[in-house]
Order: structure tokens, then C-alpha cells, then sequence
């Protein structure tokens, strides 16, 4: 194992870890003694059907969906009790870095979406006695494991808001992924996955962030210099404060896990590959949402996807910034558009 400073209490607690024990994967392998780092806000009542659950994107924690809760947002702890679950893979929950050998590191073996949802849903069930969500939610690869959520276990999710994300990956976005995570092996410091620590493949997770700056932000977000927004004074400072400070300081091959699962993302797994079939399992309310000037998953093939999708409903949401509108740079803009949509879904009747 590697102790990486950046995956700690400290950074990103408090969490709390709940022990799947031997939990088997769905290509095969096993993680051994897999645990699942989540938080907890609000209370759980009596009849147990006020549960919301977050899930968590690329490279993020449970620390940056916090943000999203808070009693005058949507997710209000006052009223809901809710949990936000790390994704297998993202650095707290058993990830590369963190698990011994021989299955760690490189040797870390091939994780999906649907193992994520299995694995949440264990916590739910076993931990909490949860047998119903009032809501599901989550942006990007928390979008994915959202659409896996509400084709794999229907009759829990009551209402879904996938948020710019899709079901199925498409070959445009496994292409850019591919492109994601050769710039972390071609680092000369790679070697298989063995170093000692991120630094050694700094220039290689440098790149990987400059890939980020090209597809996460369109050419009007470059055009009106929108990256004013995130508190920086040039381009370059952008690349360098912003992007590439978020990606050096964590693991590489915890992003190489979740890179593999985001490209291989499919509801259609579950129907024998007739995506139509999948969305006709899904039962919940679903605001599909899509931001406007994300270029990772543009509106197009969001609503694609949600023509397909029973009781569901399209809500773009406006933002310059693109994919990193999730960050909240664009302030209370983007926050009063998530929860004006989250409050219409949750007050609605399922």
C-alpha cells in the first residue's frame, strides 16, 4: 500500500467506513476486505422513507457533495436523511493505493458502475435497513450510478436526477477517456502502476488535467474568459491553480479505476444490451439534467436517453462553465437552477 496525505480525515472527514468483507466483482476478482467510506446528514425516520442518496463523480469525495446539502437547499438535512457514498475506487473506499497487496496498485482489479451500485445498496440494506429512497442523485459519473440505481433496484428509487451524465457511454466520450488515461501511463515515471508516490507522475497527471481543460469547458467558456469565475487572473493560472491542482494531488491509478468504470458504463448490461429495455425497468419520477455547454455529455445525447426513460422529464441546466458548473464557480446560478429542479422532484407524487 501507498500513504497518499491527500486521502484523510483531515482532507476530506469526517467519514465514517462500513466492511462489505470479500466482495466479488461482477468481471470477475474479488477486493478483499472492501470497505465503503460515506457520510451521514439529518436523521432517518420512523417509516425510514425520507433517504436520499448521493453518489459521488470522477476524482471526487464525499467532501465536494457536501456542498450541495444544507437547509436551504433542496437537500435539506432537516428534512431528509442523507447519505453520500464514495464510489469504489475514488481514494477513500477501497481504492488501488489502499488495499494490500497482491491486489493493490496495478494489480487492482477491473471495477463497475453496477459493482459500485451492489455494493451501496449492501450498505443500505444491511447498515440502515433502508428499503426505499425518496430520492437518488448524482452528477457525471454520479449520474451514471444513479441510471444504475434506478434500472437495477426499481422498486427503491422512488424519483432520480441524474446530472450531467449519461446510461451507456457513447464512442465519442470512451474515446476521450482513452485519451484521459494514456496521459497518465505514458508518464516515463509509470511503470505499471508501481511508484512510490503521485509526485513521481506529476507531468503524467499534469497532462491529464490540460485533457480535462479541453473537453471540460467549451470554446465560448475560453472565448468569454469565464475562467474569471473560479478565482484565477489568466488562462495558464486556470490550468495550473485550478485543473492540474485538483489531479496532482491524487492517486493515479484511483483514477485509472474510475476511468475504466466511467468508459465501460452500460444500464444496458442489465438487458442484455436493449438500452430501450433497461429504461422500461425504471419506475422513479427521473429528471434527467444536462448542463448546456458541457462538451463530456452534451444535452443531445442526454435527451436521447431520456425519451426513453417512463415518467421522466428533461432540465437543462444553464451554465457557461460546462461540466465544471458542478464545482459551483458560477455561484448562485447554478445552485438556485439544482434546487429549484431537486425541490419540484422531490414535492412530487410517486
Amino acid at each position: 500500500m501507498i500513504e497518499n496525505p491527500y486521502y484523510t480525515q483531515k482532507n476530506h472527514g469526517p467519514y465514517e467506513i462500513y466492511n462489505l468483507g470479500d466482495f466479488k466483482l461482477e468481471d470477475g476478482g474479488i477486493i478483499p476486505d472492501c470497505k465503503l467510506a460515506y457520510v451521514t446528514f439529518g436523521e432517518l425516520n420512523e417509516t425510514k422513507d425520507n433517504a436520499i442518496l448521493i453518489l459521488t463523480w470522477y476524482g471526487g469525495t464525499n467532501k465536494i457533495m457536501e456542498t450541495y446539502i444544507g437547509s436551504e437547499n433542496a437537500l435539506n438535512p432537516d428534512k431528509y436523511f442523507i447519505i453520500i457514498i464514495n464510489q469504489i475506487g475514488n481514494g477513500l473506499s477501497s481504492s488501488p493505493h489502499n488495499t494490500p497487496a497482491p491486489m493493490n496498485m496495478g494489480n487492482f482489479p477491473k471495477v463497475r458502475i453496477a459493482d459500485d451500485v451492489r455494493a451501496q445498496h449492501k450498505l443500505l440494506t444491511e447498515k440502515f435497513a433502508i428499503e426505499e429512497l425518496a430520492l437518488v442523485a448524482g452528477a457525471s459519473m454520479g449520474a451514471q450510478q444513479t441510471y444504475e440505481w434506478a434500472v437495477r433496484f426499481p422498486d427503491m428509487v422512488k424519483r432520480a436526477a441524474p446530472i450531467a451524465g449519461t446510461a451507456k457511454n457513447t464512442p465519442h466520450n470512451c474515446l476521450y477517456t482513452d485519451t484521459l488515461m494514456e496521459a497518465i501511463t505514458s508518464d516515463p515515471n509509470w511503470n505499471n502502476g508501481n511508484y512510490r508516490s503521485s509526485a513521481e507522475v506529476v507531468n503524467g497527471l499534469n497532462r491529464h488535467a490540460k485533457i480535462w481543460g479541453l473537453m471540460g469547458c467549451s470554446t465560448e467558456f475560453y472565448k468569454q474568459e469565464a475562467w474569471r469565475l473560479f478565482g484565477v487572473d489568466s488562462l495558464e493560472q486556470f490550468i495550473s491553480d485550478f485543473l492540474q491542482a485538483i489531479y496532482k494531488v491524487r492517486d493515479p491509478n484511483a483514477l485509472l479505476c474510475m476511468g475504466w468504470k466511467w468508459q465501460h458504463s452500460d444500464v444496458s448490461r442489465n438487458t442484455n444490451g436493449n438500452l430501450k429495455a433497461a429504461f422500461e425497468r425504471v419506475k422513479a419520477k427521473v429528471y434527467v439534467m444536462p448542463i448546456d455547454e458541457d462538451m463530456f455529455f452534451p444535452p443531445k445525447d442526454c435527451e436521447e436517453e431520456q425519451k426513453m426513460i417512463p415518467n421522466s422529464e428533461l432540465r437543462v441546466i444553464r451554465s457557461i462553465c460546462g461540466h465544471y458548473a458542478l464545482f459551483g464557480a458560477e455561484g448562485r446560478n447554478y445552485m438556485h437552477q439544482i434546487n429549484n429542479h431537486l425541490n419540484e422532484l422531490l414535492s412530487s407524487q410517486v
